[in-house]
């Protein structure tokens, strides 16, 4: 998740719009150029596009957000308005420090002369590369600043060091960014230490106040009537082009659907498709030598400590004597089994299978937490046996790395790279060639292998099993919080139909129709997804030793899960702008015709629809809030 919410780079948006009322006047620079352009710029992978969500006050996740990825994702220039203020747009531009890169050649290519300054983006320190950009707009005489991302993690690793002073920390990093650019012939630069995460920390204040400035004296202010007349009308086909991709792609899909099929199989099978996707049933086994961690991990994965009511039992003996069913707190219908261990006087390999019932299993871990054993292999073969899949759990890395870094040669890599070799020769030794071994902590899913381990089981599971193996997983990481609102999105429209399909009520005060139960439902079960109902963030704070109240106040945007009435929906689409202009009205009945024959059809779709998408949008930011706040250093 990302960071705290930040303030608007420029102006609030009642200014904004004062400014605009004052004689219906639009704002032009001196040069007469209708926005003020802002260019991000770096080395691929130093944060840029997560720095230009940031400035622009969005999260990495929304719709109209800067694509980011740990490989370089645009081979041009990409433009982003200012959400708030429309004459504002930052471009992210492709990244340098490529083996053929020349400064000049880039800055031609990606068309300098538009833009009226640059931020230079680094991760770690700054380059030849940006050196090389740093003068190359300096002769162009244009303004220029430095920006140093990703310091939540310098200071994270720091951490590591028994003698570590945060403020210290951040004084060797800003000094070493400012000698290493002067040494290369910058006098004076201008350098901001952020996180995009955490945007009240470190000097992204600071920046902004900077960029503020920056705007005002670029500004001059040449005022040209706006006239109205001269707008140009907008039929069906420019509405539908405006619309979201993801409504486009359900009414198309749905008209589609709907000239082939009457309308009640339609809303039969949308309810079917629902009810499969949120009931499927998923079971998890974990099984392995006694002693592994094996009840541990069944905790983490439920996203439990391990020693609040309802957790699986843990200890330093066997504490697991039979097949133990621990349903996903959230999700019950997602079954995480903790076995018994194999190999004990108790359990024998000759009669272990049988007694588990190892046919109910959807797939295995075999976790071992120093050494795989002949009794894994045997395990492994009886599950290959029954046609099932399974995977070989390294459990317990914490400890071991906890260990390793005490050598004064230690480095993490070859320490994996050898636990991993390790593992995979004893099973080879064993009898099991060609295994793959993950290496995982329960302490943070988000190190080691787990993130490997969870791509892997969904390509393995089908379509239902991997939806419901996306909604129970702790959000541990950014990934896996953008699959759960990818697989929430494909929700919506389904919602959508279905309210319009069922019998309708008015909404007190609306020109407009909706199932305000189902809007209840669909909201009360993002909650559930995205871990921000009240039981969710209580088990959050003990995972996280957080108190609960701290994760509680990261939730700026939406009401708590025990506010979520009818009443209150109903208030909240009475106050939005979402309810629902006429023209997006005529687009979906033009589109979907069979709607408007329901009463109320067309505007409940619509309502619904972008009800859900915008609460989709501010759950997800606060997801990413409470997150983060779950993990600050």
């Amino acid at each position: 998740m990302g960071g705290e919410s930040s303030t608007p780079l420029v102006r609030s948006e009642p200014e904004e719009r004062s400014a605009r009322e004052e004689g219906n006047l639009s704002l032009l620079t001196a040069s007469g150029k209708a926005t003020l352009d802002i260019a991000i710029t770096g080395v691929t992978g130093a944060g840029k596009s997560s720095l230009v969500n940031a400035l622009r006050g969005v999260s990495d996740f929304d719709e109209a957000a800067a694509i980011t990825d740990v490989i370089e994702v645009k081979a041009e220039p990409m433009c982003y308005p200012h959400p708030i203020i429309p004459n504002v747009t930052i471009w992210d531009l492709p990244g340098t420090g490529t083996s053929d890169f020349k400064a000049k050649e880039y800055l031609e290519r990606v068309n300098f002369s538009q833009y009226d300054f640059f931020i230079i983006v680094a991760s770690e320190r700054f380059t030849i590369y940006d050196i090389q950009l740093s003068h190359a707009i300096q002769r162009m005489k244009k303004q220029f600043y430095y920006v140093r991302t990703k310091m939540d993690i310098s200071i994270s690793n720091e951490k590591l060091n028994p003698a570590f002073n945060e403020k210290a920390t951040i004084q060797q990093v800003r000094k070493y960014c400012f000698g290493s650019l002067v040494e290369a012939g910058i006098p004076s630069p201008q350098i901001f230490l952020v996180s995009s995460w955490f945007q009240k920390k470190y000097d992204f204040p600071r920046l902004q106040k900077t960029l503020q400035n920056e705007y005002k004296t670029l500004r001059r202010c040449t005022l040209r009537p706006t006239d109205k007349s001269t707008k140009p009308s907008q039929g069906i086909g420019t509405h539908f082009k405006l619309l979201p991709k993801t409504l486009k792609t359900g009414l198309a899909t749905l008209k589609d659907t709907l000239m082939h099929r009457n309308l009640e199989e339609v809303t039969e099978e949308v309810r079917q498709e629902l009810d499969g996707l949120q009931n499927v049933r998923l079971d998890i086994a974990i099984t392995g030598v006694s002693g592994a961690g094996k009840s541990s991990l069944v905790n983490a994965l439920r996203g439990m400590t391990d020693y609040e009511e309802g957790a699986a039992e843990v200890g330093i003996t066997q504490t697991t004597m039979e097949c133990c069913a621990y349903p996903h707190p959230s999700f019950p219908n997602v079954t995480i089994w903790d076995l018994p261990g194999i190999g004990t006087p108790e359990f024998r390999p000759q009669n272990y299978l049988k007694k588990v019932n190892f046919t109910q299993y959807d797939f295995f871990m075999i976790v071992s937490s120093e050494r795989f054993t002949e009794n894994d292999v045997l395990l492994a073969r009886e599950i290959q046996n029954m046609k099932k899949k399974f995977y070989f759990v390294r459990s317990k890395m914490d400890a071991s790395i906890a260990a390793e870094i005490r050598n004064p040669n230690f480095n993490l890599d070859r320490s994996l790279e050898k636990i991993r070799e390790n593992c995979c020769h004893e099973l080879t030794e064993a009898g099991e060639s060609n295994s793959r071994v993950f290496l995982i902590s329960r302490r943070d899913l988000n190190r080691f292998d787990f993130p490997d381990l969870q791509e892997t089981l969904e390509d393995d599971l089908d379509e239902l099993k991997r939806h419901a193996l996306i909604l129970s997983m702790p959000l541990f990481s950014r990934k896996i919080l953008k699959k759960k609102m990818a697989a929430m999105e494909s929700h919506i429209w389904k919602f959508a139909f279905l309210s319009c399909a069922v019998g309708l009520i008015p909404v007190p005060g609306l020109s407009t129709a909706c199932d305000l139960g189902i809007l209840v439902m669909a909201l009360l079960y993002f909650y559930k997804v995205f871990g921000l109902d009240e039981e969710s963030l209580r088990r959050a704070a003990k995972v996280f030793g957080k108190d609960y109240r701290v994760l509680k106040s990261a939730i700026k945007k939406s009401p708590m899960s025990s506010e979520i009435t009818p009443t209150l929906v109903g208030s909240l689409l009475g106050r939005s702008v979402l309810c629902v202009s006429l023209a997006v009205i005529e687009v979906v009945f033009y589109f979907v015709p069979v709607l408007g024959s329901l009463f109320g059809g067309s505007s409940s779709f619509v309502t619904t629809f972008f009800m859900l998408k915008s609460f989709l949008k501010d759950i997800v930011e606060d997801a990413e809030n409470v997150r983060a706040k779950a993990t600050e250093p």
